[in-house]
């Protein structure tokens, strides 16, 4: 161990040691998981987002994303992996009710698309008349300008954490490291090696021909999060640090401020007088901003993400690197869900120096790397000015690590942090383990090399396990009453409208009301 580590250490343990049970047991895990609604034959379905379901605009846990046929499943807070996963699962069993309504479609199980039909053909998420629910619509209509529908059809899973006694300051230290470490997140949980040959039509990528069907990276472990997946020109311009909150949001505001030459092309409404977009800047809203990770704070109604960020600092944080795990029933398992635990306390209790431009770019090369080639044999990443072995770093990372699983085993019973990190452990030593590896060892096996025939086989075996399960009349009845509920608020919210779209548009975006409370709010 050199000195320096030496002193990293030391430093993790003395504030492993400040914690105490009582704020390790209070920390709090959610999960959003994003899922496009398939035909039986592996298409994508292009029905509008089930009636039985509620509002999407409204319903607290099941909206949709970018497409309507994009499902978005979204629990509270928990105390445990379990109980995320235990409502996250009841949510999927009256999905499926819905969707068996519906024409027996199901969802798709892998963050890669299912068959797509031309760009133009993806049907955009509808929300209603109100004027929060047009901006919705309308802000999903700007990315398929910016970016094209088929990118937006990725779908992902989002962990949503938080620890009580946190600061924000703690919070961006956490984000900067995460950022440096999370290419191990990739290596070991990316699922996303292939995609359909679909996806990529007319585009240009790095991607080899696997069958006439199918595109592949030998080596890869998730192309959601390299260069084909949510990635721009436009963005790749915006140097965001994390180096404060008032740094983060300056950053932000600029390019929410900052007219982009192309978006002002495109214009704010086409010659028919159709919305293209909600503003000409290099970002429409702050979701727009697509990052591995992301601060975050519940915003009140009428209110900007940014705002409240500024006015009451960082609540939680949202990872958004992790990819859908076509082998697990919901998309990810309770050992993943301590992993992350684990490694988001790594992240917040280690030295987290300054980010700089020189990091930040080696921060990005090691995402597509990663992505691209993470399991290749010897890989490497850029680590301050030099290079270094994937595996090495993440073995550094896991021993690092290994303190804090064995401290939240201590407060929460048996042994089921140090098992996580274990499984960790053997996927670095053994890249075949992995997901990544698994997914095309399967598709080898038994379906011809064929990324939508495997894929359609899991999210056939997934319904069918799903609509198996128990679901008692309560939980039924609840989630109807949800369902119910919501189209009524989406009925109060647009009889309350009393102003023009245009005037609320232009209300919402104007740089004057980023640090200012305006009357509603537009999700991304």
């Amino acid at each position: 161990m050199t000195p320096l580590q030496a002193s990293a250490d030391a430093i993790l343990q003395q504030r492993l040691k400040a914690m105490t049970p009582q704020q390790l047991q209070g920390m709090r895990r959610g999960l959003e998981k994003e899922s496009l609604r398939a035909q039986p034959g592996g298409a994508l379905a292009l029905t509008p987002h089930p009636a039985a379901l509620g509002s999407a605009l409204t319903h607290p846990s099941i909206t949709t994303d970018f497409s309507e046929s994009q499902v978005e499943l979204v629990t509270s807070a928990h105390a445990s992996p379990e109980a995320a996963l235990e409502e996250l699962t009841q949510l999927h069993q009256f999905t499926y009710q819905a969707l068996k309504e519906n024409g027996d479609e199901m969802l798709w199980v892998s963050s890669m698309p299912c068959g797509l039909p031309t760009d133009e053909t993806i049907p955009i998420a509808r929300f209603g008349s109100s004027n929060v629910g047009r901006a919705k619509s309308v802000y999903r209509v700007g990315l398929s300008h910016r970016y094209g529908r088929r990118m937006q059809t990725i779908s992902g899973i989002h962990y949503n954490w938080s620890l009580p006694g946190v600061s924000s300051e703690q919070y961006f230290a956490l984000i900067r490291n995460f950022r440096r470490h999370a290419f191990l997140l990739l290596y070991l949980f990316g699922a996303s090696p292939a995609v359909c040959s679909t996806f990529v039509a007319g585009r240009q990528h790095e991607l080899q021909k696997l069958t006439d069907t199918t595109m592949f990276m030998p080596h890869g472990t998730s192309l959601r999060m390299g260069r084909l997946g949510y990635q721009s020109d436009a963005q790749a311009s915006l140097a965001v640090s994390y180096n404060s909150l008032e740094g983060y949001a300056a950053s932000l505001q600029d390019a929410l401020s900052r007219p982009y030459p192309a978006y002002e092309k495109v214009g704010i409404r086409n010659p028919g007088g159709d919305y293209n977009q909600l503003a000409t800047t290099l970002l429409q809203i702050e979701n727009e901003f697509y990052g591995t990770i992301r601060p975050k704070r519940v915003i009140r109604a009428g209110e900007r993400p940014l705002h409240a960020l500024r006015e009451r600092g960082v609540e939680y944080i949202e990872v958004r690197l992790m990819d859908l795990d076509p082998f697990e029933p919901v998309g990810i398992n309770a050992q993943t869900m301590r992993f992350i635990d684990v490694f988001l306390l790594h992240c917040l209790m280690s030295d987290s120096p300054p980010d700089t431009p020189a990091e930040i770019a080696e921060i990005n090369h090691n995402q597509h790397q990663t992505a691209a080639r993470g399991r290749e044999p010897g890989a490497q990443l850029k680590r301050q000015g030099g290079e270094v072995a994937l595996a090495a770093w993440g073995a550094e990372i896991l021993a690092g690590c290994a303190p804090i699983a064995a401290a939240l085993d201590a407060d929460h019973g048996g042994t089921p942090y140090r098992d996580a990190l274990a499984a960790a452990s053997i996927g670095l030593a053994d890249a075949d383990t992995l997901p990544s590896a698994r997914v095309l060892a399967a598709m080898a096996q038994d379906f011809d090399n064929s990324f939508v025939q495997f894929i359609k086989a899991q999210s056939l075996t997934t319904q069918a396990a799903l609509q198996t399960l128990p679901v008692t009349d309560e939980q039924l009845a609840r989630f109807t009453g949800m369902s119910q509920q919501s189209v009524e608020a989406q009925k109060a919210i647009e009889a309350g409208d009393s102003m023009l779209f245009e005037d609320y548009r232009q209300l919402y975006v104007s740089p004057e009301h980023l640090q200012v409370r305006v009357r509603e709010a537009v999700h991304g």
